[in-house]
């Protein structure tokens, strides 16, 4: 008769990307204000804060171009100086959601590949990496400006060939239908996170393997399967 233990089954996932705003980064709000006011400078008609809302996680002209249908092409430069500028101007107002530190040490104590894949530009998202305590915590990221904009899969997919990690091994977490989709249309398991930019009711239909409200619930789900 066998004494042996039986063995604990492997772990499911390999590399997990992380979306930034709205998802790691406290910042939906300020990014609707800073949309909106762009829209008018440029004399469009204001968005809701649902329509400013819903580009988030977007490139940057692709968002801004849905949020400003009245807007027209020629002004698209002018729009996105705009943005820059008032977005810059409160950059430093935003922080981190609670927890997102102490989440994001404990996958990496794990030897998890940790990466963002995020609609911010490559230079955004140095500035705040450096500027923030996430520094040296991610070992790779993707920005909508150096591949492809959400929902097209091209960021997961270079992370994929970067780590050598199949797609049913990579797990994508993101506050947007946009996230949702893009990993969807990678072929990757997802994670959707209630507390950003878009309303979890949209989320069901790409088929995340759960949703959390809070950063706390994330961290629980990550404990028990991950």
């Amino acid at each position: 008769m066998s004494t042996s233990k039986p063995t604990k089954p492997s772990r499911p996932f390999d590399l997990i990307a992380f979306d930034w705003d709205g998802t790691l980064f406290d910042s939906t709000a300020i990014i609707t204000r800073c949309i909106q006011a762009a829209v008018e400078d440029v004399g469009g008609r204001r968005p809701s804060d649902r329509d400013a809302a819903y580009v988030i996680g977007l490139g940057l002209m692709q968002a801004l171009a849905h949020a400003a249908p009245d807007v027209p092409p020629s002004k698209y430069a002018e729009l996105g100086a705009r943005y820059k500028h008032h977005y810059t101007a409160h950059q430093n107002d935003i922080s981190l959601f609670e927890g997102v530190l102490p989440l994001l040490a404990d996958l990496k104590a794990r030897n998890y590949v940790l990466a963002v894949a995020t609609g911010k530009s490559r230079r955004g998202l140095n500035e705040v990496l450096k500027t923030s305590e996430l520094h040296g915590l991610f070992h790779a990221s993707r920005t909508a400006d150096e591949t492809a904009g959400k929902p097209n899969p091209l960021m997961l997919k270079e992370l994929m060939q970067e780590f050598g990690v199949p797609a049913e091994r990579v797990l994508m977490v993101g506050d947007t239908t946009h996230d949702l989709q893009m990993a969807l249309n990678a072929g990757c398991p997802s994670v959707g996170v209630s507390y950003g930019a878009h309303e979890p009711a949209a989320f069901a239909e790409l088929k995340p393997l759960f949703v959390a409200h809070t950063v706390a619930e994330l961290q629980a789900w990550f404990a028990t399967h991950a």
